[in-house]
């Protein structure tokens, strides 16, 4: 009887450590997750980006509301931006828009939105200004470019034009068609 009743207890902790073991995890179990890790980038608010060159002087400068890096993308996306450079004359010129867009590695700034570009047109002291919805500034050859309809103002006269290149290093500009207005220096 003795035997049948130690059976018995054997046979019931067989069953109780099959259902335990067997069972689902714990909380207090890790588990391991393999694969790559998922870079969220990095963002800020009220920020600015400055590029220097080799001489350790600004190139440009970048502030925005929010930045937001996208690493998935290789772009950084820029609210309410304000662009800051110098022409090859070191006149300061200064962009604004809504929208800013930066590919890494690239260095052109893509400006949407309202965009304004002011600054001294070299070897006057004649403000100048750029309006289009749409603009870009290649930081590496100092080229301001757009094929939208933009205004360019100088000395308080209008031209019209749809597409503008602008080089800064050699102090041309160009309005590439539709050009509308009259400019007697």
């Amino acid at each position: 009887m003795i035997y049948r009743l130690v059976a018995l207890l054997a046979l019931t902790a067989l069953v109780v450590g099959v259902v335990l073991l067997s069972g689902p995890a714990r909380e207090g179990s890790a588990v391991v997750v393999s694969g790559p890790t998922h870079d969220p980038g990095y963002s800020a608010v009220k920020a600015r980006l400055v590029q220097t060159g080799t001489d350790g002087q600004p190139l440009y400068t970048l502030d925005a509301a929010t930045i937001q890096q996208l690493p998935n993308n290789g772009l950084v996306e820029l609210e309410q931006v304000q662009l800051g450079f110098r022409d090859a004359s070191g006149n300061q010129w200064t962009a604004r828009a809504a929208h800013g867009e930066l590919a890494q590695n690239s260095g052109v700034v893509q400006l949407s939105g309202d965009v304004h570009v002011f600054g001294l047109l070299p070897g006057t002291n004649d403000p100048a200004q750029i309006i289009s919805e749409h603009l870009a500034y290649d930081t590496n050859t100092q080229i301001v470019s757009t094929r939208d309809p933009v205004t360019l103002v100088m000395s308080g006269r209008e031209l019209n034009a749809t597409g503008l290149t602008a080089s800064l290093k050699e102090r041309h500009l160009r309005l590439e068609s539709a050009v509308h207005g009259t400019y007697r220096p």
